[in-house]
């Protein structure tokens, strides 16, 4: 019974944790860049773009399809930093607990 109350305890320890890791990826900013930074992206922990950088020198008729293609490149680039400094923080929030393997946090 004892090790149940303990266990118990770490639940409601890493509840909070989580809630509080949470908040810290909302707040998190990423940048991706894209043709050798003639593109650059900002997004937030939660992949809502915050600002677009366009380098002028893109801004021609015939261009538009390159450009396209770069801002979705700078996109993904800085949307996947920002899925793997959740995922690295949620390992270090998780370190010790005994989670069964595959089991995705947060809930």
């Amino acid at each position: 019974m004892r090790d149940l109350m303990g266990m118990m305890g770490k639940v409601k320890e890493m509840q909070e944790k989580m809630g509080a890791l949470q908040e810290e990826i909302a707040a998190l900013e990423v940048e991706g860049t894209a043709g050798g930074g003639l593109v650059t992206v900002r997004l937030n922990g939660k992949g809502v773009m915050l600002g677009l950088k366009v380098d002028p020198s893109l801004f021609r008729e015939e261009e538009i399809e390159v450009l396209e293609d770069l801002i979705m490149a700078a996109h993904n680039d800085a949307k996947a930093k920002a899925e793997a400094e959740m995922q690295k923080k949620t390992q270090d929030l998780t370190a010790g607990l005994p989670i069964p393997p595959g089991m995705k946090l947060p809930f």
